[in-house]
């Protein structure tokens, strides 16, 4: 489970309304085939919402929010392939874990409204599930074939240049060089080379939730993006409560994933792992290798799924650890996160 919380942003400013974001979310629904098969947004209590009911009520709920603050925050939540394996691609199953994990998100809030904790009910948001994704330039498959990029559309251009006689030499040369490059390209996906744009095989499903700065009375302001995770200040001559729990919610996530629909989560597929990579791969590793044999075949298994290079032969004691093993490890997961990738 990877998720993600980002704050609304367009430019210099922040925009007046959530229209932007929102078209955005509705690109899938406009491919070719998907007339028959719409994804439509949904919240806590209703399903079937239009993206237009969407922007009306996002945009009406921004009450005494300066023109500099973020009106609205986006939560994208990525299952692994292993857990949309669990959910056997169910849209229906989506849901039920988007609604669950609300919940969790109203209670990181150390905020009160009139006199009693946050609950969901008070969540202004809006969820949509996408099946698809595709790679974008700043994937680290799409970055590591860009030099083979260049060098075919330069060849590409020649090509067009010998036909139109600006130039002299051999096009069926260069044809088989562009050939040859497209095979040597590091990424293929089906035998090709991974370009940006390319859609991703396997099961992407995932969900694009966007939630409002305000409550639903659009009176007080419940921001995710809080610097603080708990504390209390001084205002008007009241105390009043403040701050927003990443850690604890990133936490309550994987708890409630696991609870809802019985999965057994793997040392490397939890939030507290990451946290220790972070902090210290060699401990990291190490956790690893002291997993039991089944756990710990699984957890290798899963990073060379994620594309994290390991090396041919997979250690098999703490005495085996070397510097370079960390370092790949180290390389590799970092170049995952920052795809985006769901892999674990």
């Amino acid at each position: 489970m990877y998720i993600t919380i980002t704050p609304q942003k367009l430019g210099a400013n922040y925009s007046q309304s959530s229209a932007g974001f929102v078209d955005y979310l509705e690109k899938e629904n406009q491919l070719p085939g998907k007339e028959n098969d719409h994804e439509f947004f949904f919240n806590q209590k209703e399903d079937d919402i239009s993206p237009e009911v969407v922007v009306k009520e996002i945009d009406a709920n921004t009450t005494k929010l300066k023109k500099i603050e973020p009106k609205f925050y986006s939560i994208t939540v990525n299952p692994s392939q292993y857990e949309l394996k669990k959910l056997q691609n169910s849209s229906e199953a989506l849901k039920q874990y988007t609604r669950e994990l609300m919940k969790d998100y109203a209670s990181c809030f150390n905020r009160e409204i009139n006199g009693r904790p946050v609950t969901v009910n008070d969540i202004k948001y809006f969820a949509k599930i996408e099946h698809q994704r595709a790679f974008k330039g700043t994937d680290f498959h799409v970055k590591e074939n860009q030099p083979y990029a260049t060098k075919i559309l330069e060849l590409k251009n020649q090509v067009r240049k010998i036909e139109r006689g600006e130039m002299q030499g051999n096009i069926k040369t260069r044809e088989q060089q562009i050939l040859k490059l497209e095979r040597e390209a590091p990424h293929q996906q089906n035998g090709q080379r991974i370009v940006q744009g390319m859609l991703k095989e396997g099961n992407q499903s995932h969900i694009h939730i966007i939630v409002s700065r305000k409550d639903v009375s659009n009176s007080f302001s419940l921001s995710p993006g809080s610097k603080y995770k708990g504390s209390e200040v001084e205002m008007y001559g009241k105390v009043v409560k403040r701050g927003f729990n990443r850690d604890l919610f990133f936490q309550k996530a994987e708890k409630t994933f696991d609870k809802t629909f019985q999965y057994r989560r793997n040392f490397v597929e939890t939030y507290q792992a990451r946290k220790d990579f972070i902090r210290s791969p060699k401990l990291y590793i190490s956790a690893i290798l002291g997993l039991p044999a089944s756990e710990k075949a699984l957890a290798f298994k899963m990073l060379r799924e994620t594309g994290i290079p390991l090396l041919p032969v997979v250690p098999l004691s703490k005495a085996q650890l070397t510097v370079r093993l960390i370092k790949s490890l180290q390389h590799g997961i970092h170049v995952a996160l920052r795809s985006g990738s769901i892999g674990i």
